[in-house]
């Protein structure tokens, strides 16, 4: 069953926090290190993306309890698996085999959980995170012009992202935690180039960060804009994560609820963090402020990010099953193209 299928049936749930769940291991510096890495002169020790490799045990016993919680989707855990991400360990030789390895054993587990519920299939989202430089700013604020990364520095970075990720067997491809719009146009490029020269397309799903009450993303866009910005790209979904709670995001997936073409995601944070950086929102709390969308119909998928956990993907799957799916046809399909060539522009 294809999960552009499943959306229009029912709410699909995506899983939880992956950082938040490693830090529960109270991990050494030793987890982050196999024979390869042994005398690598820089500290790993926080490299979560690294743990694919080093430790992969802990990563699929995660992946685990989120699709035992209920969920539908697992991401892999690849947020900051780009050279430009990983220039900060001095590993971007590894960034290919990180991302293969995440998506391999992402899959492992969906596959098994499938095999055990074949009318509940399980998908593997490869999971893009905006790097750590902005296209659209600077980080310089006495020379506004400048701009630490480029369009083409960027597109060549997802590109061996995604290429590893699709390699290792991942069902969709998630855009997330986006905060500037240009990065997410590079990563799109990159994506459907990709495509091409692989002959293959998955689902792709972007999701957007509401950085403060301002309603906009870190580059200035409101909601609407961020919408129009990567509606060029026939998506699969659209939607916000992060940020400021679950209460919070509601007036933003109202928006999308009105313009969108595509599905629509939602997964907050667990609350606030308090002044220790810790999220305190209990489960059945995050879920009683999701519900609110679900009343609505505003989403066709919910799941967590920042302090969730299997409990709040449990509670959320509960309340879930009890509304139906913002109405919206199955709308994602492959790109048809005259001899299967595609031209693009950078806009």
């Amino acid at each position: 069953m294809k999960i552009e299928d499943i959306l229009s049936e029912r709410i699909v749930i995506l899983d939880g926090a992956m950082g938040t769940m490693i830090q529960r291991y109270k991990l050494t510096e030793q987890d982050f290190r196999n024979a390869a890495l042994s005398s690598h002169p820089h500290p790993l020790k926080g490299n979560n993306d690294l743990l694919s490799i080093t430790r992969p045990d802990i990563i699929k016993e995660i992946h685990r309890q989120y699709f035992e919680a209920g969920a539908d989707i697992i991401e892999t855990n690849t947020f900051g698996s780009t050279t430009i991400a990983q220039a900060d360990y001095h590993l971007e030789h590894l960034v290919y085999e990180i991302n293969f390895q995440a998506a391999k054993i992402a899959k492992e587990v969906a596959e098994e959980f499938t095999k055990a519920q074949p009318d509940k299939p399980r998908f593997v989202a490869g999971s893009m995170g905006p790097t750590t430089k902005l296209a659209s700013m600077s980080p310089d604020v006495n020379n506004p012009g400048y701009r630490a990364v480029t369009f083409d520095q960027l597109a060549t970075a997802f590109k061996e992202q995604a290429r590893g990720l699709l390699d290792g067997g991942a069902d969709l491809l998630l855009l997330e935690t986006i905060t500037d719009t240009l990065n997410v146009k590079a990563a799109l490029f990159a994506i459907q180039e990709l495509f091409d020269e692989i002959g293959k397309e998955v689902p792709i799903m972007v999701s957007g960060t509401i950085t403060d009450a301002s309603g906009r993303i870190l580059s200035g866009q409101t909601a609407e804009a961020f919408l129009i910005s990567v509606s060029h790209v026939p998506l699969l979904s659209i939607g916000f994560n992060c940020a400021m709670g679950a209460a919070a995001l509601r007036p933003y997936l109202q928006v999308l609820n009105e313009k969108a073409p595509f599905f629509v995601s939602a997964y907050p944070n667990a609350g606030l963090p308090n002044e220790f950086g810790q999220y305190d929102q209990t489960a059945s709390e995050m879920a009683h402020e999701v519900e609110e969308y679900l009343k609505e119909g505003l989403v066709n998928i919910v799941g967590g990010c920042c302090g969730s956990t299997p409990e709040h993907i449990r509670a959320l799957a509960t309340v879930a099953a009890k509304y139906k799916p913002r109405p919206i046809g199955s709308t994602w399909a492959p790109r048809k193209t005259e001899n299967s060539t595609v031209t693009y522009q950078r806009i």
